[in-house]
């Protein structure tokens, strides 16, 4: 249960709250679970096996893991780990930070009349440009203190004491804030009209290829796939395990948190409709904007006890942001320990201050900017690409029978030959589209119309520069010999 509930938390995130609700309605709303459905089935489930599957076998981080099937290959768990710890965490713990502060300011409705204008120009005080970076700003800064400070209690304590021990805490309160917002925004006036603008399915949509596109990239993304992370926790799974099983259970768990939490978005975008006297269409926003925009100026037309309602979707964002966080820290902290052997306490201690000092350029003024370009770059480029030599390292170098004899060998629901099929051919297959996909956008006009020149030296070169790292830190000896196959990674007991 431990483990399930750290897997969870890793892919439970904040985009399950403000961007699959949006994709949803953008998508022919009900029609859109059909095609997600698939892709969890097709790509998300399969390549969830493949890293559980791996980690397990292999026993260790990411990067141990893929230099066990082949010496040639550890840079790319380098490159996996080194994204999700120096890009994604990075910018992702401004996010959260943003959110604590939004907790304080729920208390006394801060934001005022004007959320846009409060968010933007006084809270983030935002620049003319990714390249203006301006002052820092304080309370940003406080606050990414404290989400750093608590990621790097978590994971400090190891994975008993630490991890499985926050989980089992943060997890089950996060369900229970979602719940009290279901349950709270579906008795508000006009809720009704908003979840009939989330769920209504418009089938004709099914035809549009962007349609597939969206649901095959929110569970790839969604599920941590990539990451590392799920290599590395599955390394701590006991010889006898149902991976199969739990692939299923964090899929399916993720998914359904995504498609309830999707009741409290539109259930309160309905309310605020209702009240405006707008159509719903008008008030939907994604991302950023629902969060930190429109959901505040729905929280204060709130009829009563508003604030409290501010202050626990805020607080389940920072719950859901944190489970993710830690999963982020200990997957480049693990792979650390296995490779150096360093002690536990002070590897930790040492990512997580230099994460913090690399995550200030994100409370500058510039920082919004920041966010959305390495976001766009890391998750549409570096993961994608990460996920296809994933897929060709276990599917043709190692072998998909190899992995799926050991898969079925640990216990528990047996795999059939389609889960060759799809890590070896469908999985690349799909996440190359998606690359193409990207590219072609790219090429045809710069990302939300930044200058080539933000795009390249903050979007690229931060990729190219994981990368870089990612072949130094290959370069280094295993202080102890690798193990060719189920080694015992260290990390694993410190």
């Amino acid at each position: 249960m431990g483990f399930i509930l750290a897997a969870m938390g890793s892919a439970v995130g904040l985009g399950n709250i403000w961007r699959f609700s949006y994709l949803c309605y953008k998508n022919g709303g009900g029609a859109f679970l059909i095609p997600y459905a698939i892709a969890m089935v097709v790509v998300g489930i399969p390549l969830m096996v493949l890293e559980l599957g791996l980690g397990h076998k292999m026993r260790g981080s990411a990067p141990m893991s893929f230099a066990k099937v082949n010496r040639h290959w550890e840079w790319c768990g380098w490159w996996a780990v080194t994204c999700a710890m120096f890009g994604i965490m990075l910018y992702y713990s401004a996010v959260i930070a943003w959110c604590v502060n939004y907790v304080f300011f729920s208390i006394n409705l801060s934001w005022g009349a004007d959320t846009k204008a409060f968010f933007f120009q006084q809270f983030l005080q935002i620049s003319d440009g990714p390249l203006q970076i301006g002052d820092i700003r304080a309370p940003i800064l406080l606050s990414l203190m404290t989400v750093w400070g608590v990621c790097w209690m978590i994971v400090f304590f190891g994975v008993q004491k630490g991890l499985e021990r926050a989980n089992k805490i943060f997890m089950p309160l996060l369900f229970c804030l979602i719940a009290i917002l279901v349950v709270w925004s579906l008795n508000l006036k006009g809720a009704m009209e908003g979840i009939r603008v989330y769920l209504s399915p418009d089938f004709s949509q099914l035809s549009r290829p962007q349609i597939w596109i969206d649901a095959f990239s929110q569970i790839f993304f969604s599920l941590s796939l990539a990451f590392g992370i799920m290599v590395t926790y599955a390394s701590y799974l006991p010889r006898k395990a149902d991976i199969v099983q739990d692939a299923v259970v964090i899929s399916i768990g993720d998914c359904l948190f995504s498609v309830i939490a999707g009741f409290a978005v539109f259930g309160t975008l309905g309310y605020m409709a209702q009240a405006l006297g707008k159509p719903v269409s008008e008030v939907v926003t994604q991302s950023i904007g629902l969060a930190f925009v429109t959901y505040p100026e729905a929280i204060s037309n709130m009829p009563a006890f508003s604030k409290a309602f501010g202050v626990i979707f805020f607080s389940a964002l920072v719950l859901a942001g944190l489970t993710s966080g830690i999963s982020l820290v200990e997957a480049f902290s693990a792979a650390i320990i296995d490779k150096f052997h360093f002690s536990r306490k002070t590897v930790v201690s040492v990512v997580c201050l230099t994460g913090f000092l690399g995550s200030i350029i994100f409370t500058a003024k510039s920082g919004l900017f920041w966010v959305d370009i390495l976001d766009h770059f890391i998750t549409n480029y570096g993961l994608v690409i990460i996920g296809i030599l994933e897929c060709i390292l276990v599917g043709w170098v190692l072998g998909a029978r190899h992995l799926r004899e050991h898969v079925n060998h640990a216990g528990g629901i047996v795999m059939t030959r389609f889960w060759d099929i799809s890590v070896r051919v469908i999985a690349p297959a799909v996440l190359g589209i998606l690359l193409f996909n990207s590219l072609h956008n790219e090429f045809r006009a710069p990302y939300e119309g930044y200058p080539w020149v933000s795009i390249i030296l903050i979007g690229r070169d931060w990729v190219v520069g994981a990368l870089i790292v990612a072949l130094f830190m290959a370069m280094y000896p295993w202080k102890r010999a690798l193990e060719s196959e189920e080694g015992s990674g260290l990390h694993n007991k410190s």
